[in-house]
């Protein structure tokens, strides 16, 4: 019987910990003073309707080259010049993690943390996209043991080092960390690697962070 205090939950954030910005256009609008319906691009919700998302899935941009295009479109339209990811959420919400935490994220850290498993976070740009100060407003990542942020190691997933970097601080094997992002190009570097994966499911969150505790042997 897998012992949960032998493995790692490893999360993304954005996406994972985090609701998208594809989810909450409507908070974004109002925010802005938008009109409602302003911003149509949907990522994984509708990718025949987003060419970016589709080319950032092909490889063609990275996922801080989608996101920069993206601060800039909603920069130009309130008619300013946003050069800063993190610009986008602040203004989008107001800098309120409540606001963007999954509940379903929360219940599982919560789990994970008390049958003992060690928690990561692996993230390609937590603090360029949300800020520093927003991180220091979300308490729950004090819960966290490793944060491995690549806004500062500069080491992008899918790179094999960036696993290696977080696997390293954990102190662990591969194939005891349970790694858990919503872009499939992620989950398969941490599978090259060798560690366990589920592809989350923005749709589906509650099933995914199930599939995850499952790995760790924990009960959901």
């Amino acid at each position: 019987m897998t012992d949960p205090k032998t493995l790692a939950l490893v999360l993304d954030f954005g996406g994972v910990i985090s609701r998208t910005l594809f989810e909450t256009h409507h908070l974004t609008e109002a925010a802005l003073g938008l009109p409602a319906g302003t911003l149509t691009w949907q990522g994984p919700f509708d990718p025949a309707k987003d060419a970016l998302w589709r080319d950032m899935q092909a490889d063609k941009i990275s996922e801080r080259g989608y996101w920069m295009q993206r601060t800039r479109e909603v920069g130009t339209l309130v008619g300013e010049q946003w050069d800063k990811m993190e610009t986008l959420v602040q203004r989008a919400r107001g800098a309120d993690p409540e606001a963007v935490t999954r509940p379903e994220a929360v219940a599982a850290i919560h789990a994970a943390k008390a049958a003992g498993c060690k928690l990561a976070v692996l993230s390609n740009e937590l603090d360029l996209f949300y800020g520093a100060a927003f991180r220091a407003k979300l308490p729950l990542l004090n819960l966290f043991d490793v944060i491995v942020d690549a806004t500062y190691t500069g080491i992008l997933k899918p790179d094999p080092r960036a696993y290696q970097v977080c696997q390293e601080q954990l102190g662990l094997a591969a194939n005891q960390c349970v790694f858990v992002d919503d872009q499939l190009r992620n989950i398969e570097g941490a599978r090259r690697v060798g560690w366990q994966t589920v592809h989350f499911d923005v749709m589906q969150p509650g099933d995914s962070y199930a599939q995850a505790l499952q790995l760790l042997g924990v009960k959901s």
